[in-house]
């Protein structure tokens, strides 16, 4: 009996044991063993089985981690306070990662961080705003440099969130609309140079053809004439009535030299009657 009993918690100790000893790493997990303080080779995924009181197992999750980085304050190169954030990284080697650093996640926060404001501390607030994509490729690419040992790959850096302060907004939007004048006014000149080119050529070509002046007004004639006004002001060309004044005067000077040849009309003396006369009567 007594035997039987110690048999039974033999075996009951060992399924406990080999229960203990055995676990179980998921796909995106990978298991860093340390048997009496010494490296294993990295395990998993799958079923795990360590030695008790041997073994200790250290899990490592190789998903892609979002740090959210709190928003820094920045002073931009051109003395503009901003407040910018986020880093996406993840672990490509989960034994440097628990060797070489004691905690990977805070580490790589705080070496975002300070990142951070270094890199945007030398870019103008324009910069900032406009080369989004450019300052994310820089700062990914120094806090990649730094976490390599750690076997940590920051994957993606996004500058997101940017605030300023109120009076720098309403300033950049007096800018921007200032902007979009000038750029209002530009477009109204070259539309004026160019109308005034057209002219200027259409012009040289109805000096050199007049007869396309008379066809130009025809047209604007029936142009008017479509609109069904009631009344039609046409300006006339003096160069158009040339012909008609000349051919006038002509006929009128021959008409002159005609009568001055035929002799001048016989015309009759009337003698103003006398002071002297019209007393006596």
């Amino acid at each position: 009996m007594t035997t039987a009993l110690v048999v039974a918690a033999v075996v009951a100790a060992l399924l406990g044991a080999a229960f203990v000893s055995c676990k179980v790493v998921r796909e995106y997990e990978r298991a860093v063993v340390f048997r009496l303080g010494r490296v294993l080779p990295i395990r998993g995924p799958g079923l795990v089985v360590l030695i008790p009181l041997v073994d200790r197992m250290v899990r490592v999750d190789l998903r892609t981690v979002t740090l959210t980085i709190p928003p820094q304050e920045v002073i931009t190169r051109d003395n503009v306070p901003a407040r910018v954030a986020a880093v996406y990284f993840r672990v490509v080697d989960p034994g440097a990662a628990i060797t070489a650093i004691e905690a990977f996640a805070p580490a790589t926060s705080q070496i975002a961080q300070t990142t951070l404001r270094s890199v945007l501390g030398r870019a103008d607030l324009d910069e900032l705003l406009a080369e989004r994509e450019r300052l994310n490729e820089d700062l990914q690419k120094i806090i990649d440099e730094q976490t390599e040992p750690w076997g940590i790959k920051v994957s993606i850096v996004e500058i997101k969130d940017i605030e300023i302060p109120e009076v720098m907004q309403r300033a950049m939007a007096r800018q921007a609309e200032a902007e979009r004048e000038r750029r209002a006014k530009i477009i109204n000149a070259e539309g004026e140079y160019q109308a005034a080119e057209k002219l200027a050529d259409a012009a040289a070509i109805i000096a050199r053809e007049p007869s396309a002046l008379q066809l130009r007004y025809l047209q604007t004639l029936l142009e008017i004439g479509a609109e069904q006004n009631s009344t039609i002001v046409f300006p006339l060309p003096l160069d158009m009535l040339a012909p008609f004044l000349a051919r006038a005067t002509v006929e009128g000077a021959e008409a002159a030299r005609s009568g001055n040849a035929d002799g001048p009309a016989p015309t009759t003396a009337r003698r103003e009657p006398d002071r002297n006369d019209a007393a006596g009567q």
